[in-house]
């Protein structure tokens, strides 16, 4: 009998020897290399407080993403990107982070565990601890089967939401190493190192100790390095590891399974009944044969797993203009702790912004539990400042709601913009000023962590209560010409009530008007001013309304509108719109 010749065949009718297409001319603008501060563990100072540095955190162009246009998603791939437009950047280097576990891990209940889910009319199991993989399960087996061979097994529904909040919070962890931070496709996180790998002794260094403490945190992780975001993915899901030096990814990534770009099931079955195994045998291929016969989807992959072709990532936080840390030898636990440790990040930062001449609007406060637990706190302010006293004053009430339970080991606070600010020149007769519009703005920063604080606007709009809008308390009002030419009320109801009305003629001003179950005499009466709709926005059966100011026996003065004209043997509708001082 005659044996297979087990050399990869070639598909479709293109031309022998095909390489995938070229990448378009022009280049992808590098971000500067952002740096972050502060160390992990190794880098913790013994002093429980020493001082805070601040180091300006360079904006970086967010990744270029083809040309623009919407692509469909590609068949056979999930999660699959357009290809990058421009040839990619041979400085850039990402850190892939693979959890593949996450979904059994987070639980954490002892013994062997799986989770399954629903699959059309079929119970799968979706994943396995460690425990019930050494026993004999596998992910993609008839849950029936799974109890059959373990009977022992805990057994947990899918829980697709709990997952991607539990990886959302692990990228918040993870802007301890890097201000540029991704969550991928589910059970993945991507990580921008460039420029900062050096603070932590080099890119080997900082993967070990990302792997270390995750792996504390009960953790199976898998983690690579490599150029482009597209290759370290590649190299985690093709169960490979380790740092790849640049202009090696290819070959690196060549002899990996198919795992490693992500396809559909049924894709994979296919390739391989083919004899395509690994990617190297699928990227020898015919570029237009593999596209006609399995979409472009798998020649997406392709690219962006052999760094032909970068991978956009979505940060979970834009990177901050300014940010100082602290690490804690000892976790800080209690708040004078919390406090004495804010106000020395306040006098760091708020120095950094004095020298570079800028202003902060809004700073976040992040706490690094012990646990992995990452915690918030941001505050705003309607003015640039970098006034510490006046931001921690802000702060004291923000602090109650952090929960420190066994202790922050790592606090940053970031300023996320940084709006120029100049200080004012002495006698020139402007300083003055300056200082009671500062000071009017800490009162207005003071009130707005307690209750809500805003100002009124006009509109272009005779209805009434389409004649203001509420803007920010700092932001600029500008008049219109005859907005305030007649008296109206300082507020308005929310829901104008119907009332009763007696007149003595159908359009003459009410005499008698009965709020609720008491009438009050009217003794004074000014109108009316008649409203119509507005055509050009209002409904064609909208009615117009008379208004009336009234004064009562009581010395209560009203704003009460007549609605539609009185037709004959009907009764006119009345209602209370606002009340004057």
């Amino acid at each position: 009998m005659r044996r297979r010749c087990c050399r990869s065949p070639r598909l479709g009718g293109g031309a022998p020897g095909g390489q995938p297409p070229g990448p378009p001319a022009g280049g992808i603008r590098a971000p500067r290399p952002a740096i972050p501060v502060g160390r992990g563990e190794g880098g913790a100072s013994s002093d429980l407080f020493p001082d805070a540095t601040a180091v300006p955190l360079p904006l970086p162009d967010p990744f270029a993403a083809g040309s623009g246009e919407a692509a469909a998603s590609p068949a056979g791939v999930q999660g699959a990107a357009p290809p990058g437009g421009a040839h990619p950047n041979p400085h850039r280097r990402t850190l892939a982070l693979l959890l593949p576990r996450l979904a059994v891990e987070r639980p954490r209940r002892p013994g062997p565990l799986a989770v399954w889910a629903q699959r059309g009319a079929r119970r799968v199991v979706v994943a396995i601890s460690a425990e019930a993989e050494a026993a004999g399960l596998r992910a993609g087996q008839a849950l029936a089967d799974a109890q059959a061979i373990l009977p022992g097994v805990v057994l947990v529904p899918e829980d697709p939401a709990g997952d991607a909040v539990a990886l959302e919070r692990l990228a918040l962890w993870c802007l301890r190493f890097t201000p540029l931070v991704g969550v991928e496709d589910g059970d993945g996180l991507l990580l921008d190192i460039t420029g900062v790998a050096h603070l932590f002794g080099g890119e080997d260094a900082l993967r070990t100790e990302v792997l270390g403490r995750l792996a504390r945190l009960g953790l199976t992780v898998r983690a690579a390095v490599a150029g482009l975001p597209g290759v370290a993915l590649a190299l985690v899901r093709g169960g490979a590891g380790g740092v790849v030096a640049a202009g090696e990814e290819e070959a690196a990534v060549r002899p990996l399974s198919l795992a490693a770009l992500r396809l559909d099931p049924g894709l994979v079955s296919t390739l391989q009944g083919l004899g395509l195994r690994d990617v190297g045998s699928v990227a020898e291929q015919p570029r237009g044969g593999l596209v006609r016969r399995f979409g472009a989807g798998l020649a997406r992959a392709l690219d962006e797993a052999l760094g032909h072709a970068t991978r956009p990532v979505s940060p979970i936080r834009p990177p901050p203009a300014m940010q100082v840390a602290q690490d804690f030898a000892d976790p800080v636990v209690t708040r004078e702790g919390i406090e004495a440790a804010l106000g020395l990040l306040l006098d760091a930062l708020c120095r950094a912004l004095r020298e570079a001449g800028r202003g902060a609007r809004r700073m976040v406060l992040r706490a690094h539990r012990v646990d992995g637990a990452v915690q918030e706190v941001a505050i705003g302010t309607g003015l640039a400042t970098r006034d510490p006293k006046h931001l921690a004053r802000l702060f004291h009430g923000k602090l109650e709601g952090l929960e420190p339970d066994s202790g922050y080991d790592r606090i940053t606070l970031e300023a996320p913009v940084a709006d120029p600010l100049t200080g004012v020149q002495d006698g020139l007769g402007t300083t003055g000023r300056a200082a009671r519009r500062e000071e009017l703005a800490q009162l207005l920063d003071r009130l707005s962590q307690r209750v809500p604080v805003w100002r009124l606007a006009p509109c272009a709009s005779h209805w009434p209560e389409r004649a203001v809008r509420r803007v920010g308390a700092f932001e600029e009002v500008t008049g219109l010409d005859g907005w305030a030419a007649r008296p109206r009320p300082l507020r308005l109801l929310r829901r104008p009530p119907f009332i009763g009305a007696m007149a003595l003629l159908p359009d003459a001003p009410p005499s008698l008007l009965r709020i609720g179950r008491e009438a009050h005499r009217v003794v004074r009466a000014e109108g009316p001013e008649r409203f119509e709709p507005e055509w050009w926005r209002d409904r064609a059966d909208r009615k117009l309304r008379d208004y009336y100011r009234v004064e009562l026996a009581s010395g209560a003065r009203l704003w009460v509108c007549r609605i539609g004209l009185v037709e004959p043997g009907e009764e006119a509708r009345w209602a209370l719109h606002g009340h004057f001082p």
